[in-house]
């Protein structure tokens, strides 16, 4: 009979051979999960302090268990309760104590809470009393160089005087010049005497051989430019709104102006393409009549790439289909697809025939072909209907502009009917408005067009 206590002995037995021996028991396996949760546990070390708010703890501590950038620094006794801790060292003396101002000459003395190590040195705030150096001129210089017929020795020292005063702030100095006693000048006439005088200064004192830099003031410029900003200040709103209307339709014209030339550069590659096509094919008739000997599929003369399709070349190593040099390439949209199987059914060509080397070519160059007639055919569709609708405005302006004429020789129009509003302008601007560059097309005139170019170059190219 075995007993409680012998099982207990067994057992004990059993784990100690799986530590020693490395065997694991059915005790680990089962006790492995949680000591993994006891680690994981151990870590959670951060909690929300009592009293402080989840969302300013969320900007502390986030839920991905990193560490958070800004720890409290003591959380023991809750948020709200902590305690500043002073120290028990003692706390620097400060003292009431007096100081002058170097930037004030009349010796005034002020008194302030300073730090009694501080005393003795100077006001820190005197670093930034920063004066302008106005040159100073005698009497032989002024007579010798700075003499003007417009001013008087007396005004100039006047205002030479204020400079010094006021820093060169010349609306101040504008504002306390004496006009009374002085002939009454603007701030561009203050400003042109005193730099003229500093430039004449600066040429007469300096050393031979230095670059000065003289500082030039251009009065007249500066007086258009506060004349512009009193005229851009004073426009009414109808002056304001007529300068937007206008600048959008100059926006329009340029856009429209960047379309053509586009269309233009796209039709003039389209027929180089097809000169350069009908210039090679004339070559090849030329060579097979004088019985050339042919040349090697390398080297084929090089074709555009705006010439109608450019197939890829299967210069890859391992075995490949002839029938794969008739695929369209993945550059042909869709609506040319169709219209090149429509071109070819209606010719009575096969979609798919026999890829031999010589029908493969002839039928890869049949389709280059047929796409470029087809986008010269849509190219001249688009400046035919551009031509149309210029014709059409030319005859509209040319209407308006001789009832207008007649209306002037007659004479029968009061000045009353003759005054217009503004919105009536805009609005007859808008109606009669002169478009050089042409207006752009609408995607369903442009459908329609193309559908019907395409049919009707099929049917050109059946007739004899």
């Amino acid at each position: 009979m075995t007993t409680g206590a012998d099982v207990r002995d067994i057992l004990e037995l059993g784990g100690g051979e799986s530590e020693s021996t490395g065997i694991i028991s059915k005790k680990d396996i089962i006790n492995a999960d949680k000591k993994r949760s006891k680690k994981s546990s151990e870590t959670l070390t951060f909690k929300r302090p009592e009293g402080m708010h989840r969302e300013v703890y969320a900007l502390l501590y986030s839920d991905k268990k990193d560490g958070p950038p800004l720890l409290p620094s003591d959380t023991t006794q809750g948020y709200r309760t902590v305690k500043a801790k002073l120290g028990c060292k003692k706390v620097r003396p400060w003292k009431w104590m007096p100081f002058t101002n170097p930037a004030r000459k009349d010796g005034a003395i002020f008194y302030h809470w300073r730090r009694a190590s501080e005393e003795g040195k100077d006001y820190p705030f005197a670093r930034f009393n920063k004066t302008v150096q106005v040159p100073v001129y005698s009497e032989q210089e002024y007579q010798m160089y700075l003499h003007d017929d417009g001013w008087t020795k007396a005004e100039t020292d006047h205002l030479f005087d204020l400079c010094r005063r006021f820093d060169l702030r010349f609306i101040v100095i504008h504002d306390r010049y004496d006009h009374q006693q002085f002939k009454k000048r603007s701030g561009e006439d203050l400003k042109d005497r005193y730099y003229g005088i500093c430039a004449k200064l600066a040429n007469i004192r300096a050393t031979p051989g230095t670059e000065l830099k003289i500082p030039v003031f251009d009065a007249g410029h500066e007086r258009r430019r506060k004349e512009q900003l009193e005229r851009l200040y004073s426009r009414t709103p109808e002056q304001v709104s007529e300068e937007e209307y206008l600048i959008q339709e100059l926006r329009k014209i340029e856009s429209r102006k960047k379309e053509r030339e586009k269309k233009a550069q796209d039709l003039q590659k389209l027929i180089t393409a097809a000169d350069t096509t009908t210039e090679l094919r004339r070559a090849e008739r030329r060579a097979t009549k004088k019985k050339l000997p042919q040349k090697k599929e390398t080297e084929k003369p090089a074709v555009p790439e705006t010439a109608g399709i450019r197939f890829p070349d299967f210069k890859s190593a391992g075995v490949t289909l002839r029938s794969q040099r008739m695929k369209l390439p993945s550059s042909v949209g869709q609506k040319k697809i169709k219209a090149l199987d429509q071109m070819l059914t209606e010719l009575g060509v096969d979609l798919n025939p026999m890829p031999t080397e010589e029908i493969v070519q002839m039928f890869n160059e049949l389709r280059s072909d047929l796409v470029l007639l087809y986008e010269l055919k849509q190219a001249f569709s688009n400046c035919e209907y551009e031509l149309q609708m210029l014709r059409h405005r030319f005859e509209a302006l040319s209407k308006t502009g001789s009832s207008s004429t007649t209306a002037s020789v007659d004479g029968s129009v009061g000045d009353s009917q003759m005054v217009l509003s503004t919105d009536e302008i805009k609005t007859e601007a808008k109606d009669h408005i002169i478009d050089v560059v042409g207006a752009p097309l609408t995607p369903n005139s442009r459908k329609r067009r193309e559908s019907a170019s395409s049919s009707s170059s099929v049917k050109k190219m059946k007739k004899p």
